[in-house]
């Protein structure tokens, strides 16, 4: 079985992250861009992701899907990039990761949709109330450098790119702790030449 690793992506998506963090990896890759009104949608792209939604990677024949998942496989399928945590690293790599994926992505997602849930509903969402979902974040993104201690780490690209987009596009308040780290972690070499190789893609305007 062919160990070829493909992207699929689109450059106004989700899969910028991949990008960065297939670029992290230094391992080589094909790119194959699913355009929204066709492509994405056509039956051949829905064999590798029934979602139609990118971003996707084939690995050896292997499809993974979800961007905190891609991360997290990369991670340790390119163990000689060291993305993957150390064993002291585990718990707040893994708990950050998936609060970004899970509360956090529910929560800026609702409250973009003006969808505030009541007391009750509160209750039984895993994010309880926008408020609460960033005041968690303010208190991870400060408590090291990176999300799981002193050095950058898959979890970095997954919950970076959260906080990037989060105050660019105002889901989340411009509070200085995002604002820093987003700069660190955005300061990267992998980080600019995803971006680049990204914008490069973007579709010619008519």
């Amino acid at each position: 079985m062919s160990d070829e690793l493909i992207l699929y992506t689109n450059p106004q998506s989700r899969g910028r992250i991949a990008r960065w963090m297939l670029e992290e990896t230094g391992a080589a890759y094909r790119t194959e861009i699913v355009d929204y009104g066709t492509t994405m949608k056509g039956q051949d792209y829905l064999e590798i992701n029934p979602m139609g939604k990118v971003p996707a990677i084939v690995h050896g024949g292997k499809v993974v899907t979800e961007c905190a998942a891609i991360c997290a496989y990369l991670a340790e399928a390119f163990p000689e990039a060291g993305l993957a945590p150390l064993p002291h690293e585990r718990a707040d790599y893994y708990r950050w990761l998936f609060f970004a994926a899970g509360p956090l992505e529910q929560a800026t997602t609702n409250q973009f949709a003006k969808f505030e849930p009541s007391p009750e509903q509160g209750r039984m969402f895993g994010y309880g109330n926008y408020a609460l979902a960033v005041d968690v974040l303010e208190k991870a993104v400060s408590a090291h450098p990176y999300i799981a201690g002193d050095r950058f780490t898959a979890a970095d690209v997954y919950v970076g790119s959260s906080v990037g987009w989060g105050v660019m596009f105002d889901w989340l308040p411009k509070r200085d702790v995002f604002v820093d780290y987003f700069a660190r972690v955005s300061g990267r070499d992998a980080y600019v030449r995803a971006g680049a190789l990204d914008d490069a893609a973007m579709p010619v305007p008519a």
